[in-house]
């Protein structure tokens, strides 16, 4: 039975990452945390259009006017506990194609 010899490439320990590319990795982050709250920000708007507004708790046109606030917070909220699971699939191909893997 022939030796088997490792490939150097696998005894090489990994660089460690520099401070820019841990600031990098923080920037990702934050772009791929932003597009997810967004994301679902807009998926739940189509959730508040049928709703009505009228009534003695309704909040009238101003209800009406800052819907899209309302929508983008609860997306942000969502995301802060733990969203769906897009930002780190975002994230992930972003730092794949800026090689910082």
């Amino acid at each position: 039975m022939a030796d088997l010899i490792p490939s150097p490439a696998l005894l090489s320990q990994p660089a460690t990452p520099t401070a820019s590319d841990l600031a990098k990795r923080a920037k990702v982050r934050e772009a791929a945390e932003q597009f997810e709250a967004q994301f679902l920000s807009v998926m739940l708007q189509p959730m508040f259009e049928g709703t009505e507004v009228e009534g003695a708790f309704g909040g009238g046109a101003g209800e009406t006017m800052f819907r899209s606030l309302m929508t983008e917070a609860l997306g942000k909220q969502m995301v802060k506990s733990g969203g769906i699971g897009l930002a780190d699939t975002v994230q992930r191909e972003i730092l794949k194609m800026q090689g910082l893997q």
